[in-house]
């Protein structure tokens, strides 16, 4: 799939279109609508718009979606969709130098965000091919990230990277590999202020919640788990994440979520798992979730879409949503 598009204004398609784009629908949401409605508040506009991003688009381990993820015109392309959406930053799903094709198309976005005042920011996978030693490999893999992309020696390009209040955010994606958080936090507070990280962590974590600095909402069909219709679409883990968070972590970042559905049945990892676009309810519906939980006096800093970009696990945005 090319970037061609503008989400300002969707054609009406023809039916007959549906044997091109057997995905789409006859119709295309006004997402710039949606988002607005769902998440700017008088006064001031909030929570910042963020979303997740694969860079992986051009590797023969992936699908074709018809563009590299390496290629610097595509990148600006995305973030000009982006940012017309009112989208201000990508989260990156990143590996450290273990995967050298994700890092060094990151590098290349990190550099071209810096051109237009875009953001980025890492979501780091953590590491699981190094059996009893993944603590020592996450840290590595952390340091080469401030070298690289948020210490001062990483170059004009810094500038580039999210933070809040000075101190960039690092997401985490675990993988239960047996890391040990505790050792990871002091790891990390050892780096010079204000480049120290903010960690923040998908879900909770019961061991480690200590060690970090907020936690992030992801896909999740909810406790009725994922069924053959895809009609959990997330709403009581959602009402879950915000409760919680207000409640046992008030002093704590929340980065909200919200999602168009999900389907990873193009996946090469595939579990046949499933959550119904509703007709672009599921992402109308993830989207003002939030605001039973905030407002101006206690506003959510971040929201993350879910995805921007990954069409193998059907969580993509960037060619629009799926109407009925």
């Amino acid at each position: 799939m090319t970037v061609r598009h503008s989400f300002t204004h969707f054609l009406l398609l023809p039916c007959v279109a549906l044997l091109l784009l057997p995905l789409a629908g006859c119709y295309r949401s006004n997402m710039q609508q949606a988002l607005r409605a769902a998440t700017i508040q008088s006064p001031e506009p909030w929570p910042q718009l963020l979303a997740a991003y694969q860079p992986w688009f051009g590797n023969k381990s992936h699908m074709n979606v018809g563009y590299s993820s390496g290629d610097a015109e595509v990148l600006r392309k995305q973030i000009a969709q982006a940012r017309q959406l009112g989208i201000s930053g990508f989260v990156v799903n990143w590996y450290g130098p273990r995967k050298e094709f994700e890092d060094g198309n990151y590098a290349k976005l990190q550099k071209v965000a810096a051109e237009s005042n875009f953001k980025v920011a890492i979501q780091y996978d953590e590491a699981v091919d190094s059996p009893g030693s993944a603590t020592d490999a996450v840290l590595v893999d952390l340091r080469y990230a401030y070298d690289l992309y948020i210490g001062p020696q990483a170059g004009p390009s810094r500038d580039a990277y999210l933070r809040l209040n000075g101190r960039p955010l690092i997401f985490i994606f675990p993988k239960n590999a047996g890391t040990n958080w505790n050792q990871v936090r002091q790891g990390v507070d050892s780096w010079p202020m204000p480049d120290k990280p903010l960690l923040i962590y998908k879900d909770f974590d019961g061991q480690y919640n200590g060690a970090f600095d907020g936690f992030y909402a992801w896909v999740n069909p909810g406790k009725g788990g994922w069924t053959p219709d895809g009609n959990n679409w997330g709403e009581d883990y959602l009402r879950y994440f915000y409760t919680t968070v207000n409640t046992k972590f008030p002093d704590k970042i929340a980065v909200g979520g919200a999602w168009p559905g999900f389907d990873d049945r193009k996946a090469g990892w595939s579990r046949n798992r499933r959550i119904n676009s509703r007709c672009g309810r599921t992402f109308e519906d993830t989207l003002r979730m939030f605001r039973a939980y905030y407002n101006d006096s206690h506003p959510l800093p971040f929201l993350l879409i879910d995805t921007w970009n990954d069409y193998e696990e059907g969580t993509a945005i960037e060619k629009g949503l799926p109407k009925c």
